[in-house]
C-alpha cells in the first residue's frame, strides 16, 4: 500500500470531530480544512453562501443552525449525555430547550436504535422544528425514575447554506465531475470519507500533465446542496459534462459498489463498472437503490451522466448512521482501494476513444519490434494482449468495450496503446462522449 491511503485516513481523522449539518460553521470549518489540505497545489475551493429563503427549484434554503451545547443531567447534577462527548447525542437541527421533566416526559424526546441497542443513532429534523436527544437503547433503559434537566443551547436563524467547487482546466472544455457531501456530524465512512478522498483526487488531477478533460470538484450538503448547485449550474453541466461520480462511504475495506445512473447507459456507468470488475468483491446497484446526490443529478429534466461510488453502500452496512461509524470502521487500506479505483477511472477516461488499426489484415508486429524474433512455445503469450487489442480495434469499440471483450484491465491496455501509436498501427476515431 502506498502512503496515500494513510494520508487520506489521517485527514479523515482530523475532520471527524467536527459537528456538521445542512448549514453552519461546521460546514465552513470542514471546507477551510480541505483548502489547507490541498494548499500544496496552489489551488483553493471557491466557497459560496446562499441566503436563507432562496428558492432553488422546488426547495427553499432553510434557516442556519448553530449549536453550542446540549446535555441531559439528573437531579444530582450528573451528566447523562453530553454533546461535547459525542455530537450525535443531539437531534440534528434541534431547537433550544431548558426544562426539568420527569422520566416519562424525557423518554418522549429520546431517540434510540432498538435493534442495535448499544449504538447512538444519527437522527435529524431538518424541515420541522423540534428538539430531541439520542442515546443507546441500553442507556435509555437504564434511566431511573426522577427529574431530569433537558438543555440544548442552539439557534435557528436567517443565515446561509454553504457549498464549494473547484475547476481544474484541461485541453477540452468538456468536463469530468467528482462530488461528495459535507452535512453529517461525526461519522467516518458515511460523512468524512468522501470529502477526504475527493481532496486527495484534487492533488492527483492537478499533477496530471496534458489533461484532456476539465475537472470539476463539488462539495455540498447532501440533497438540498446538490439541488442548490444544480439550480446555478445545470445548464452548463448539461452542455459540458461527460461523466460524474458521487463519492460516499469510500473508507471501509469490505467491498466496492456502484449505484447506476437512471438508465445505466452512460459512459460513467460503463467506465466505472469496467474498472471495478478488476477489483474483487463488487456490487452493482440499480438507480432504484439510489440514496445520495446521484438522485438530483439524474432527476428528470436534469439527466446528467452521474453514478455513485461506495465501498460498502450507504444504508447497507450495520454501522451506517450510528456512532459505530467511527474511525475503527475505515482504514488506510480501504481509502487506498477507493483512491486506486478513482485514479484508474480518471486515467481510463482520459485515454478513452474508439481506436482503429491502420493496416489491412493482420499487421506484422516483428518488423516494428513488437513481436519476439524467436518463435517457440510460450513466446506468443507476452504479446497476446496486444494482438487481442488489435483484433477489436476496428473503430466500433472504445477502450472500455475492448477491455471487457479481452478481459484485460484498462490500466494494462494503456501501455499497449502507447506502443501501437508509436508504431503507427492505430489511430483514434475521436468521439464526443458528451453526445
Amino acid at each position: 500500500m502506498s502512503k496515500t491511503g494513510q494520508d487520506i485516513y489521517s485527514f479523515t481523522a482530523s475532520i471527524f470531530p467536527i459537528c456538521r449539518s445542512l448549514t453552519g460553521n461546521g460546514v465552513r470549518e470542514t471546507l477551510a480544512m480541505i483548502n489547507e489540505y490541498i494548499s500544496e497545489t496552489g489551488l483553493n475551493l471557491n466557497i459560496y453562501e446562499i441566503p436563507t429563503g432562496t428558492q432553488v427549484f422546488d426547495w427553499t434554503i432553510p434557516k442556519e443552525w448553530e449549536i453550542r451545547a446540549g446535555y441531559i443531567e439528573d437531579e444530582n447534577g450528573d451528566k447523562i449525555i453530553d454533546f461535547l462527548d459525542n455530537n450525535l447525542h443531539i437531534l440534528g437541527y434541534s431547537t433550544p430547550i431548558d426544562r426539568w421533566v420527569d422520566l416519562e416526559e424525557l423518554k418522549k424526546n429520546i431517540y434510540t436504535q432498538p435493534e442495535q441497542p448499544d449504538v447512538i443513532p444519527y437522527v435529524t429534523s431538518y424541515y420541522r422544528e423540534r428538539y430531541g436527544f439520542c442515546m443507546s437503547e441500553i442507556q435509555k433503559n437504564s434511566l431511573r425514575p426522577g427529574k431530569y434537566h433537558m438543555y440544548i443551547d442552539s439557534e435557528l436563524r436567517d443565515g446561509s447554506l454553504t457549498y464549494a467547487d473547484l475547476v481544474i482546466q484541461g485541453k477540452s472544455d468538456q468536463e469530468i465531475m467528482i462530488t461528495s457531501y459535507i452535512c453529517h456530524p461525526s461519522m467516518a465512512n458515511n460523512e468524512c470519507s468522501g470529502p477526504a478522498v475527493l481532496a486527495e483526487l484534487i492533488k492527483y488531477v492537478n499533477a496530471m500533465e496534458n489533461r484532456r478533460y476539465t475537472y470539476r470538484f463539488v462539495l455540498n450538503p447532501e440533497t438540498i446542496g446538490a439541488i442548490t448547485y444544480l439550480s446555478k449550474k445545470y445548464q452548463h453541466l448539461k452542455e459540458k459534462l461527460v461523466a460524474g461520480v458521487v463519492l460516499s462511504c469510500v473508507g471501509d475495506d469490505r467491498a466496492y459498489s456502484i449505484i447506476e445512473s437512471r438508465y445505466a447507459d452512460t459512459i460513467a456507468d460503463k467506465g466505472l463498472k469496467n474498472i471495478l470488475s478488476h477489483h474483487g468483491n463488487v456490487y452493482n446497484y440499480s438507480y432504484l437503490s439510489r440514496g445520495s446526490d446521484e438522485r438530483q443529478y439524474n432527476a428528470p429534466g436534469i439527466d446528467l451522466p452521474v453514478v455513485g461510488f461506495c465501498r460498502s453502500k450507504y444504508g447497507e452496512y450495520n454501522e451506517y448512521h450510528t456512532s459505530a461509524d467511527n474511525m475503527d470502521l475505515v482504514s488506510p487500506e480501504g481509502f487506498q482501494g477507493s483512491y486506486d479505483v478513482m485514479t484508474e477511472w480518471i486515467r481510463a477516461m482520459e485515454i478513452n476513444d474508439y481506436y482503429k488499426v491502420t493496416v489491412l489484415c493482420e499487421p506484422q508486429l516483428g518488423k516494428r519490434g513488437l513481436y519476439p524474433t524467436i518463435s517457440q512455445k510460450g513466446s506468443y503469450n507476452e504479446v497476446k494482449a496486444m494482438t487481442d487489442f488489435i483484433a477489436y480495434a476496428d473503430g466500433k469499440n472504445d477502450v472500455f468495450d475492448i477491455s471487457n471483450i479481452i478481459g484485460i484491465p484498462v490500466k494494462d491496455i494503456i501501455p499497449i496503446i502507447e506502443k501501437l501509436f508509436e508504431a503507427g498501427l492505430v489511430e483514434k476515431r475521436l468521439v464526443n462522449f458528451k453526445d
